[in-house]
């Protein structure tokens, strides 16, 4: 059983079983998150950023049953009544955010709880797991104000300037009624939003050009 209390920084056993039932469910849930059929069926920001978001909730699961084996089963309907709190209550923008708030209450919580070690320990992990998951940025534009005629050479041209930059295409769809193209793609971080904007504004070729709208988490 951990040790509580600033003892628990001794507890070198329970630091490293922590640690690595931590690495487990990162790993098992990037499995699932990142599984190929998955990838092939993204088609929206939401979707692309959910698989992260997968990630995180299982190293929250992997916090909370960490603390159910030291303290109970009480503490775990405390951690799930918090989350109905932050679901029903918190307005959040996204997912994401959604995920992050959820892993700060619980690393309040293993404070609460007398478990500063697992705190301290959560807290790097995740840190660190955010980075890792946070080097491609996932982003969405719509290039609107194309003729119908024009859709396909603008989505192969877009497509080719962000691949270029070296952005992988998650979803293309062409849309004739709205005489658009819009594109899910991941972009790696060193890849400013600013240099992909100029970047389509001045190599796509104009009579295919658009105006493009940016959505990203």
């Amino acid at each position: 059983m951990a040790t509580g209390g600033w003892s628990g920084f001794l507890d070198v056993a329970f630091l490293a079983e922590a640690a690595l039932s931590l690495v487990l469910a990162s790993v098992l849930g990037g499995a699932i998150a990142y599984h190929p059929t998955i990838r092939r069926s993204v088609d929206s920001l939401e979707e692309a950023e959910a698989q992260k978001v997968y990630v995180l909730y299982a190293v929250i699961g992997a916090i909370t049953g960490m603390m159910v084996l030291r303290y109970g089963v009480a503490v775990g309907f405390v951690v799930f009544g918090i989350g109905g709190l932050i679901r029903f209550r918190t307005d959040l923008r996204s997912a994401p955010m959604t995920g992050r708030l959820i892993f700060v209450t619980l690393i309040g919580l293993s404070c609460g709880l007398d478990l500063p070690a697992l705190a301290v320990l959560a807290t790097a992990f995740g840190f660190l797991l955010i980075a890792v998951l946070g080097t491609r940025i996932d982003y969405r534009i719509a290039v609107k104000g194309l003729t119908a005629a024009s859709v396909p050479a603008a989505a192969k041209a877009y497509r080719a300037v962000l691949e270029r930059e070296g952005c992988r295409v998650l979803n293309e769809r062409k849309s004739f009624a709205d005489q658009q193209v819009t594109l899910v793609f991941r972009a790696p971080r060193r890849v400013e939003r600013q240099r992909l904007e100029q970047q389509l504004q001045t190599e796509v070729p104009v009579e295919v050009r658009g105006a493009v709208d940016w959505d990203t988490e």
